[in-house]
């Protein structure tokens, strides 16, 4: 057992190294500083009268809980490397498992946070809001698009984000045609734009009598969310707006009333859809919301000043396109076409365990913190 002390301190002295590599690469102290200033701004008078309130409030709250996240991580590594010296000075082993938990909590902790600092982009620390559709192929690629609903569902609950139903559309048989959720919290959108692209899954068919092998993708569309401020103005004339009857997963208004709406943006084609709101007013702010921020993204993407300027963006799933596959027969494995990073474990992917191929992505994309 006191060797297993010994290897917890040399892996605590990595991670000690580790952590002070971390500070400067999350800029702690500049947001140390930023947050002292925002929330002299806060207690000023007048600040409640202010348009920008809510985003000046987001941003100190960002800015505090990466603060706290690293300095909680700092001081649990000194604490345990306390802890570790006296149980091998004092030759106790009954510390042992408890000194191994931590260690393991704290390493993952680091690990991220050693993520975070990969998320620099300008709308990284945005909430997301993110579509699923499937591809050609019926009731078998609408199932396995409900499949990726459930596994992003799965994964933001392990992560805990909040995930709110936007627009959901059945499918015929099984599965669904179309689904839209928000998922809010801290860098939402930065992990999830990873997962931008078509998802191909080759497995026997359960809805296939002759049990034979069927291949379907089905597309994933991740936008960052906006708040109210931005700068996107839409015309009344360049939209159009249809409500109908919701359908499939919701509370007492679905299928009761038209309140379910449908705006589609006639100079990009863009389509946004929302039925989950009490009413068709809430509905309609809602695809509002939705379409801007998808605007925006648009916008900032093509670097465009002017909306007229803007082209619509081909949703169109293209078949060989796809970024991940997702294999059960005839053997298993979930591989990145785009990092080459691989899981055995479909099972455990599927149930959310994704962060592997978010964290090779970003790493790809990232110049530090190899």
């Amino acid at each position: 057992m006191i060797v297993q002390l010994e290897e917890a301190k040399t892996r605590l002295s990595q991670l000690s190294a580790d952590t002070k590599e971390l500070k400067s690469a999350l800029n702690v102290d500049e947001l140390c500083e930023r947050a002292t200033e925002l929330e002299k701004v806060t207690c000023a008078e007048g600040f409640w009268d202010r348009d920008d309130t809510q985003s000046l409030l987001t941003e100190l709250k960002s800015a505090k809980d990466v603060v706290d996240a690293y300095n909680e991580l700092d001081s649990g590594v000194e604490s345990l490397a306390d802890m570790i010296e006296m149980a091998i000075d004092e030759d106790d082993e009954s510390f042992t498992d408890e000194i191994l938990s931590e260690l393991s909590k704290l390493q993952k902790s680091y690990d991220e946070q050693r993520i975070q600092a990969l998320l620099s982009g300008e709308f990284d620390k945005n909430n997301a809001i993110l579509s699923i559709h499937p591809g050609a192929g019926g009731t078998e690629a609408q199932d396995w698009a409900e499949m990726l609903y459930r596994m992003y569902c799965r994964w933001s609950e392990k992560h805990g984000f909040k995930v709110k139903l936007l627009d959901y559309l059945d499918g015929d048989e099984a599965g669904i045609k179309s689904v839209t959720i928000l998922i809010t919290g801290n860098f939402a959108y930065g992990y999830l734009r990873s997962e931008v692209g078509v998802h191909r899954l080759v497995r026997v068919s359960p809805f296939d009598a002759s049990g034979r092998r069927h291949t379907s993708f089905a597309s994933v569309e991740v936008m960052p969310e906006f708040d109210d401020n931005m700068d996107i103005e839409i015309r009344d004339e360049d939209i159009e707006m249809e409500t109908h009857k919701s359908s499939g997963a919701g509370g007492q208004h679905i299928n009761k009333t038209d309140s379910a709406v449908r705006i589609t943006h006639k100079p990009t084609g863009i389509v946004v859809a929302c039925q989950t709101e009490r009413s068709q007013l809430q509905n309609r702010e809602t695809c509002m919301k939705m379409l801007k921020s998808k605007l925006m993204e648009i916008k900032q993407r093509e670097k465009l000043d002017k909306i007229d300027d803007i082209k619509g963006e081909k949703l169109n799933i293209e078949w060989g396109s796809q970024i991940r596959s997702y294999v059960f027969m005839p053997y298993t494995l979930v591989k990145d076409a785009r990092t080459g990073c691989e899981d055995g474990n479909i099972s455990a992917v599927m149930d959310g365990e994704i962060d592997e191929f978010i964290t090779a992505f970003l790493k790809a994309k990232g110049n530090f913190l190899k």
